[in-house]
């Protein structure tokens, strides 16, 4: 079983109107939640759970997730799309002088 690394996670701590507090999530483990007045102890509370939570799971004999950051990516997607938006993104890639990947690439990135 490889090393588990709760550093390498991907946290994130969000203002929640419904709670009037912080709420630290983390994405590779979607049903945690540490709710908090003050952000750096969301944060703080979140990242321990976790830390808990991981060394549960090893001490059980589960295989805790690997982290996004840990994992291989091929930089390769499939998308599937009707055959008119295809045409509409063939003909905007054709009007800009960029392949249909770049300009694909530039819209699911924002740039």
């Amino acid at each position: 079983m490889p090393t588990v690394k709760p550093d390498h996670y991907a946290y994130r701590v969000r203002w929640s109107p419904e709670d009037a507090a912080y709420v630290g999530t983390v994405a590779e483990l979607p049903s945690l939640s540490w709710v908090s007045e003050d952000q750096g102890d969301a944060f703080r509370g979140i990242r321990q759970l976790v830390a808990d939570v991981l060394d549960d799971m090893t001490a059980n004999g589960e295989e805790p997730p690997v982290a996004i950051s840990d994992r291989s990516y091929s930089g390769k997607f499939l998308v599937r799309l009707t055959p008119e938006a295809h045409r509409r993104l063939a003909i905007d890639a054709a009007e800009q002088h960029v392949s249909l990947n770049r300009l694909a690439v530039s819209r699911l990135i924002g740039a």
